[in-house]
């Protein structure tokens, strides 16, 4: 079932995304050579815990298996989840961040891909895509429309560029939980899928690879790699649809 959100609920989780972009400025910020993806997750649970929010990550449950960390730091082939360790990062590596928090009962959820240092002009290209596929998508968010139009959008530009869009994952209604209806694909046909009404919250996030769109998942569980081992990269909005159409919640 999906939930459509209240002006007042809109206006909580726009609180909410707003903590979790604050915070994914300070991780920007810090990611460095040298820097280990501990590091990066224990400053996100300093930074939330002072702003009275709670990861939302932290001891997340699939199907019995139990996320240990706050932030997903997922590293060159990495697509999404990787898990925070002693791995320090090294100058052209680049790393999706993608980050979450509960306040006031609500969720927020955001990512960012960053380049480590000086990054090479493919991985440069690839993250400049997948930004750019993000803001297609949410161009597409007015009621009346529908899912397809958004797949098509960020499908369209990602493959356009050479690049692949994972199919494995897709984003996702949130608000009181953080994956709600309905699942969000970032490919399809236009105007095709579910019609879009005032009131969604979605999370919309582009997993783009440089090689194939196949993937495959590490020992730990949740890590996700790109089956060719090429470079991924990953953005990612909470997006409201209003009246006058999309209004990004997790921007500053």
């Amino acid at each position: 079932m999906i939930s459509l959100k209240s002006d007042r609920e809109i206006e909580i989780m726009r609180r909410a995304n707003v903590i979790v972009a604050e915070v994914l400025k300070e991780l920007r910020e810090r990611v460095a050579p040298g820097v280990t993806t501990l590091e990066l997750d224990a400053l996100a649970e300093e930074l939330t815990l002072k702003k009275h929010a709670v990861p939302a990550f932290k001891g997340y449950n699939v199907a019995g298996r139990i996320y240990p960390c706050c932030l997903c730091a997922s590293i060159n082939d990495e697509i999404v989840h990787g898990i925070p360790s002693k791995r320090a990062l090294r100058e052209g590596d680049i790393i999706g961040l993608d980050y979450g928090v509960i306040y006031e009962g609500y969720y927020g959820d955001s990512a960012i891909t960053v380049g480590v240092g000086r990054v090479n002009e493919e991985a440069r290209r690839l993250m400049d895509v997948t930004e750019q596929s993000l803001y297609k998508g949410i161009e597409q968010l007015y009621d009346g429309k529908r899912l397809g139009d958004l797949g098509f959008a960020v499908q369209r530009l990602a493959e356009s560029a050479g690049f692949s869009v994972v199919r494995a994952f897709v984003g996702h209604g949130i608000g009181k939980k953080l994956h709600e209806e309905p699942p969000v694909p970032n490919y399809g046909e236009p105007d095709r899928g579910l019609r879009l009404k005032e009131g969604m919250v979605l999370a919309i996030e582009p997993m783009v690879n440089a090689g194939s769109y196949e993937v495959e998942i590490k020992e730990d569980g949740w890590t996700a790699v790109t089956k060719d081992g090429s470079l991924a990269a990953h953005f990612e909005h909470s997006v409201a649809i209003t009246k006058n159409g999309p209004y990004i919640l997790s921007r500053l």
